[in-house]
């Protein structure tokens, strides 16, 4: 059976939500195709001979992306089996019936396409309306003896986001997943809904095979996309131990939470001696209201420890942020950035997350308080959240301007601190203060700021 995989946006990074389920299905005996629609444009030709057309739906973006190309897909093969999967997919299961899907997997996708399909094998040519009706579970949490990723046919590492270490010199990424899931329940985060506080792992020894390949094909730093690498901390450390001596010059990154940060602070030295460049990290809010709200287990107290911690082991990290929330003010938002300059933490933080609005997606763990619905209207489908309104038009107004900001000045390569200045003057305008910070638009090497190394940072830093 002729199956093709379609990816439309992974942070830029190359899809291991293609690479992974590519080798499930080619073992099971089907030809299969990936596309990447973030590098690639739809191939008409490979969408006209498929037989399953699968699309992978790991975060917001990529769903209303994924939503003109399965249309598009639909217009030229409506014989075709449509497939959604990835963490998006069963939130917005009714949604992408409507629009055509026929099988829905979320969670532990792999082996649901697998199953999907050997349903499938048999009604060749036979239209999907007429084939078995989904069988699969919508969501699978079940554990999975993983296969290393096949990453053949996917557009090479260098047409992907780059590493930036400030030498003027940029490093080809590859990604790979140790993990999926997460023990935590954010009430405001994705995952919860499929996952409820579960997670699971891949097996070391498949990622480290991933690894290899990678960097084979000319990765030289690596991203580990786990939502916490260190919920399963017996799995990770091993990992990149390995990982470092079998390549010593190789260096990555992680995403860990801030309560795991402090819980593990004597495992940081480690992380900087195995190559690790910079921990991300959601701390989403300085207000303590808004973080117990979210359910984020840390403080804004806590946050500032981790800053003193990753300083004083020389590791560097990027704290990312819902900045605009319902129950900030311009006041809050003025703080926020104050925060971020007193600590020096401006070209660690992508000028998108000065920006990024706070999601409401179904099934979201936010809906169980009643302040959030009282506040939040209908679900709106094609924008695939509830729609909020902040008590303070001024705020929403604040928002909206930052982020055409961002995008604009994002698109014309200027400094963070440079962004970060103009947004610091936007939000002087909402509030119609004046404030003294150190930041200095006309020569951001001029300022106040001492002297320090350059920030490593991705060159595709959006984080929604």
């Amino acid at each position: 059976m002729r199956v093709l995989l379609i990816s439309t946006y992974d942070l830029g990074r190359q899809p291991f939500g293609l690479a992974s389920p590519a080798a499930w299905l080619r073992r099971a005996g089907a030809e299969v195709r990936c596309l990447d629609l973030a590098v690639d444009r739809l191939d008409d030709g490979a969408v006209c001979d498929a037989e399953l057309v699968a699309f992978y739906l790991p975060m917001h973006t990529a769903t209303r992306l994924a939503v003109r190309a399965l249309e598009r897909v639909r217009a030229f093969n409506p014989r075709a089996h449509l497939c959604c999967y990835g963490l998006y997919a069963p939130m917005n299961e009714s949604f992408l019936r409507a629009l055509g899907a026929h099988t829905i997997l979320g969670g532990e996708f792999e082996a649901g396409l697998v199953s999907l399909l050997e349903r499938l094998v048999g009604h060749s040519g036979v239209p999907a309306t007429a084939c078995p009706a989904q069988r699969e579970p919508l969501v699978s949490l079940a554990r999975q003896a993983f296969l290393t990723p096949d990453r053949g046919g996917l557009p090479a590492l260098s047409r992907y986001a780059r590493l930036e270490r400030g030498d003027g010199r940029s490093r080809t990424v590859g990604y790979t997943e140790a993990s999926r899931g997460c023990r935590h329940r954010c009430r405001h985060c994705p995952v919860v809904p499929v996952y409820q506080g579960r997670f699971r792992i891949v097996q070391r020894d498949v990622v480290l095979a991933d690894i290899r390949q990678q960097v084979a094909a000319g990765a030289e730093h690596v991203t580990f996309g786990d939502p916490d690498f260190f919920n399963g901390i017996g799995h990770a450390l091993p990992l990149v131990r390995t990982m470092h001596e079998e390549h010593p010059t190789l260096t990555y990154d992680v995403t860990v939470k801030i309560e795991h940060l402090l819980r593990h602070a004597e495992h940081l030295p480690m992380l900087r001696e195995t190559g690790c460049l910079f921990v991300t990290s959601a701390v989403e809010s300085i207000d303590d209201r808004v973080l117990a709200i979210l359910e984020k287990g840390h403080t804004r107290d806590d946050f500032l420890r981790v800053v003193r911690l990753c300083r004083g082991v020389g590791l560097t990290l990027n704290p990312t942020f819902v900045a605009f929330t319902p129950w900030i003010s311009l006041e809050g938002y003025h703080e926020l950035l104050a925060l971020l300059d007193e600590l020096d933490l401006v070209d660690q933080v992508a000028p998108v997350q000065l920006a990024i609005r706070l999601l409401i997606p179904a099934g979201s763990r936010l809906l169980e308080l009643p302040e959030v619905r009282d506040l939040v209207e209908s679900f709106d489908e094609a924008a695939l959240v509830h729609p909020w309104r902040h008590p303070d038009p001024r705020v929403d107004r604040l928002q909206a301007e930052l982020q055409r900001m961002v995008h604009r000045e994002g698109a014309h390569d200027r400094e963070r601190r440079e962004i970060f200045r103009r947004a610091w003057d936007l939000a002087e305008q909402a509030r119609g203060g004046a404030y003294r910070f150190r930041v200095s638009c006309a020569d951001a090497r001029a300022s106040e700021w001492p002297d320090r190394s350059p920030v490593p940072y991705l060159t595709e830093p959006w984080y929604c």
